[in-house]
């Protein structure tokens, strides 16, 4: 759709958003965007691939990219998520690094200042999470990182409350290049209904389940389709590394898959706007995380970087 009113300057650009695990960039995007669509949870490398969150007004259109926590790789797919966040780097107007207030820096803080460095775009230090701490700690923290990288900005912000983010978001948006709407108004995301509706799953599971099955799951959806007007019916597999982690997610007398199935299916609908009817299998394929194959077929693709 083309921006209506042609007198105005219109701003558009591409916005990566780095950090250590779980410090909140999903919960920033899905705050920006105004629904969920970056699965949110406690347990640290939630995020696996880069899901790209789009805000759109009649001024400007930022898209978010929101990336996998840059952590030290134990596997194939820890690669990938890693190898994911730092290409991203290169193909954006600008980055934010987000750190948590409520946690000291860290080597994998410095891990990722050290390629920040190497980067010749604007990026932005945002410190999220301050409804947790004393403010007067914000000065130390801000003084902490101040000389590690020629920072844009030092942007404080609580994402989860709101605080300050609107006001960060207008800065972004009008130091970004002038630029063309890329997508609709009405499209806050680039990735397919099939995606979305996985990662929901995988969301519920991590939830559900806590420390019992940490990040031996997957979700792949073998159908999506259309019933009538109002119905979509989908299928899905939740892939496990272990046979007693299939028995975890099952739980006794099938209670946990079905539990699992309604709340995943109740966001599914709220992002869908349709009735959803969701059937779920659980399949073990043990070390799929270190076998490349079987990355691929789950949809962790070096393509995605």
């Amino acid at each position: 759709m083309e921006n209506s009113n042609k007198n105005k300057k219109f701003h558009s650009g591409f916005v990566a958003i780095v950090g250590r695990p779980n410090v909140g960039k999903s919960t920033f995007m899905n705050y920006v965007i105004g629904q969920k669509i970056a699965i949110m949870s406690n347990v640290p490398q939630t995020t696996r691939n880069k899901i790209q969150g789009i805000y759109t007004t009649d001024k400007e259109q930022i898209i978010f990219i929101d990336t996998p926590g840059i952590h030290k790789a134990h596997n194939k797919l820890g690669d990938f998520m890693v190898q994911s966040s730092l290409s991203t780097l290169n193909e954006v107007d600008a980055v934010m690094f987000m750190i948590s207030a409520n946690e000291e820096r860290g080597a994998g803080d410095n891990f990722i200042i050290e390629h920040l460095k190497q980067i010749k775009k604007p990026v932005y230090l945002v410190i999220n999470k301050i409804d947790l701490i004393n403010p007067n700690k914000l000065l130390e923290i801000m003084d902490d990182y101040e000389d590690a990288v020629d920072w844009k900005e030092v942007v404080p912000i609580s994402a989860i409350q709101g605080n300050n983010v609107s006001e960060f978001i207008d800065t972004l948006a009008a130091e970004l290049p002038e630029g063309p709407q890329y997508y609709p108004d009405d499209q806050v995301t680039d990735h397919p209904e099939r995606f979305i509706a996985a990662e929901l799953i995988r969301e519920k599971v991590l939830m559900l389940t806590r420390q019992e099955v940490p990040h031996s799951v997957a979700v792949v959806i073998e159908s999506l389709k259309r019933q009538d007007k109002r119905k979509i019916h989908i299928q899905a597999t939740i892939i496990v590394d272990r046979p007693t982690q299939k028995g975890i997610i099952i739980g006794h007398g099938g209670q946990m898959l079905k539990k699992i199935g309604t709340l995943a299916r109740e966001d599914i609908e709220r992002l869908l706007g349709d009735k959803v009817y969701l059937e779920l299998w659980v399949k073990v394929s043990e070390g799929w995380r270190d076998k490349q194959s079987l990355l691929q077929s789950y949809g962790y693709r070096k393509d995605n970087y």
